[in-house]
């Protein structure tokens, strides 16, 4: 019988990683997975997370493997790599949340530098086959041409969180240049579903409806955002992760020796916030009492993303659009917390 094949995600406990784990374990995969399990919000989460992975990798009789720690901490991490031998490895793990990173910046050099710093290096030490990670919409900044094309420049970053992204775009860039080192980055655009972010406006939005307390909606509400739904997140991520770049297809670079492609994954079609609350009251069958404020530092008015390089690439098509994902998304909510 032929050995499984091996891909080692980072952020393993975390919203999209736990999805994506599954979608590996389902196709015969072999997973190694990594998280810290930090506090950057509610652990009983992130735990009943892996849970929710354990239970699957039983009933599949699949091979799920997980260690609690940092992605800073080369010295365990080369341990892992040499005991597990990845072929496939998915940096999912990240300080996230624009705003946090205003009032904890280290906490981002930390992981997302350091941590992403210690992911490139033992890739290209240890014969990683090819290297997805994670970086974010957030990398557009102040660019005020829409739809976001991953041919605009990326230089006018809003946030630290948004500055950290920039920076692993480029250091991946770097390592795959020296090293030649299939490497994949994937700007992922407001990903919103079941098990998701308590931080990000779905979560917080639908706490507060639910508690009859009121919701902040900044910038007097004139925001729009690219929600994108986690199964097309999953399904677009996972289908990256199989197709490697090579030296003789390069992408749109004009350098046939470039081994690194960054690609938008979004819906493609922007929600204006208070549509989406809207969508949310309606789902909950309650209707929001709304403050409106100013916009926050860091924050942007609006996302969208082009995903044409990604439907070429991985003829990537979402498929949920924002009225049955946020009836999905509040049925889970309900049933999950109340």
């Amino acid at each position: 019988m032929k050995d499984k094949k091996i891909v080692l995600i980072t952020g393993a406990a975390g919203f999209i990683g736990s999805f994506l784990v599954r979608k590996f374990l389902a196709s015969g995969y072999k997973v190694i997975g990594i998280d810290d399990i930090n506090n950057y919000y509610d652990k009983n989460l992130k735990l009943q997370r892996l849970k929710n992975i354990k239970e699957y990798s039983i009933l599949k009789n699949s091979s799920w493997l997980f260690y609690e720690i940092s992605i800073e901490d080369k010295k365990n991490m080369q341990k892992i790599f040499l005991d597990t031998k990845p072929e496939i490895v998915v940096n999912l793990a990240a300080q996230a949340g624009v705003r946090y990173s205003i009032v904890n910046p280290y906490s981002y050099v930390k992981s997302n530098l350091l941590g992403f710093a210690n992911i490139l290096e033992l890739c290209q030490s240890h014969d990683v086959k090819h290297l997805v990670y994670a970086s974010s919409s957030s990398v557009y900044g102040s660019n005020k041409e829409y739809p976001f094309s991953e041919e605009h420049k990326v230089d006018t970053p809003l946030s630290f969180y948004a500055a950290t992204k920039i920076s692993n775009e480029m250091m991946a860039n770097a390592y795959s240049n020296i090293y030649s080192l299939p490497i994949t980055g994937l700007r992922f655009f407001t990903v919103y579903g079941p098990w998701g972010r308590p931080d990000m406006a779905p979560m917080i939005f639908a706490d507060k409806i639910l508690q009859r307390k009121s919701i902040t909606v900044f910038n007097h509400g004139n925001m729009s955002r690219d929600f994108t739904y986690i199964s097309d997140i999953i399904e677009g991520t996972y289908l990256c992760c199989l197709k490697v770049p090579k030296t003789s297809d390069a992408y749109q670079s004009g350098d046939p020796s470039v081994l690194h492609r960054i690609f938008n994954i979004g819906n493609g079609n922007p929600v204006k916030l208070l549509d989406f609350i809207e969508l949310l009251e309606d789902a909950l069958s309650i209707k929001a009492t709304k403050v409106f404020e100013n916009i926050q530092p860091g924050d942007v008015e609006s996302t969208f993303a082009s995903t044409q390089n990604l439907e070429k690439w991985v003829k990537y098509k979402p498929s949920i659009n924002i009225n049955d994902g946020v009836q999905k998304f509040a049925k889970w909510y309900l049933d999950f917390y109340q």
